[in-house]
């Protein structure tokens, strides 16, 4: 089968006879996340992710995920990064409030966060019209990139479509009212929530707490204006898209403090002529020490902010 890839090996079922490094059946059947919702207000669950990168061990289980349960039925904040994990998310969800989902909201198109929404119905998954359009766009090469990392853990896996559209406003859920304001920086379009009658504020990958920030599709003054503006929003508690939830703004402020660490020290390696490699051995400063896959994620950063600081500050040479 000339010209097939990983994720259609899967799906075949062919896995384990062609590429050894991925499980076999008896091993993939095994294949189970471990969901521990955490209770952090009155009918809300947050699963905490893992502070690690996306690996075949973890199954790309490392962002948040919330559970909040309504009169109307259950509302999830992200969907997880794969089929399966959204299919184990709509059982302990359901277990949880004895309700149906009735509503999937995506902060933004990564896949750690959104992959498993192919689990629900389309109608029920909310995005905003640039995050539906990035996925239309990227959502086939991010979803062969998963299937590439975590292997049987994606298996029936594909991009998600989301249904409906979510725009600035409220939107009111049975008993809960969420605010939604569609920021950017992280990514083109990230969506943050603030649940009215709970204070909880939800900016998915714009916050990280205690866990390096990524930066693949990072606009780094743009997440500086996003951050600026969720300081002004008066929640109680704050759930980061990776980290701890708690209240106070800790994250925002650890946050903003890692994008202008990382970019100071890329700027002062390109002025001072280190290439790539050796810029990604800068030591960090001590204050990172606490914060987890800081080396990791400054050396991907590196990689990501490199070239635009090269296109914009090397001389061009005109073609004859």
């Amino acid at each position: 089968m000339p010209g097939i890839n990983r994720r259609e090996w899967l799906a075949l079922g062919l896995a384990a006879a062609t590429l050894p490094v991925i499980p076999g059946a008896s091993e993939a059947a095994s294949l189970k996340y471990s969901l521990n919702p955490v209770p952090i207000a009155p009918g809300v669950w947050t699963i905490y992710g893992l502070p690690e990168p996306i690996t075949s061990k973890n199954g790309g289980a490392i962002a948040n995920i919330t559970i909040f349960d309504t009169s109307e039925g259950t509302v999830l904040i992200d969907a997880g990064p794969s089929h399966r994990y959204g299919e184990a998310l709509k059982a302990k969800a359901t277990e949880l409030t004895g309700k149906p989902v009735v509503r999937v909201y995506l902060t933004h198109y990564h896949t750690d966060h959104v992959l498993g929404a192919t689990a629900f119905e389309s109608g029920t998954v909310s995005a905003g019209k640039t995050l539906t359009a990035d996925l239309k766009r990227v959502g086939n090469d991010l979803t062969n990139a998963m299937y590439r990392v975590a292997g049987d853990w994606m298996r029936g896996t594909d991009v998600p479509q989301p249904g409906r559209e979510a725009a600035e406003g409220v939107e009111t859920v049975g008993n809960r009212s969420f605010r939604l304001m569609p920021l950017a920086g992280h990514t083109s379009e990230d969506l943050c929530l603030y649940e009215e009658s709970t204070g909880l504020l939800f900016p998915g990958d714009l916050v990280f707490l205690d866990r390096a920030a990524t930066t693949p599709d990072a606009k780094i003054d743009t997440w500086r204006s996003s951050l600026e503006r969720l300081k002004g929003i008066g929640h109680k508690m704050l759930v980061p898209g990776h980290g701890p939830v708690e209240a106070g703004t800790r994250g925002i402020e650890q946050t903003w403090r890692w994008l202008d660490t990382i970019e100071a020290q890329i700027d002062d390696g390109f002025e001072r002529g280190l290439d790539i490699t050796e810029l990604m051995a800068v030591p960090l400063p001590a204050w990172t020490d606490g914060i987890a896959v800081a080396n990791y994620e400054y050396a991907r950063s590196v990689m990501h902010l490199m070239p635009a600081l090269e296109a914009t500050r090397l001389p061009q040479t005109e073609r004859a």
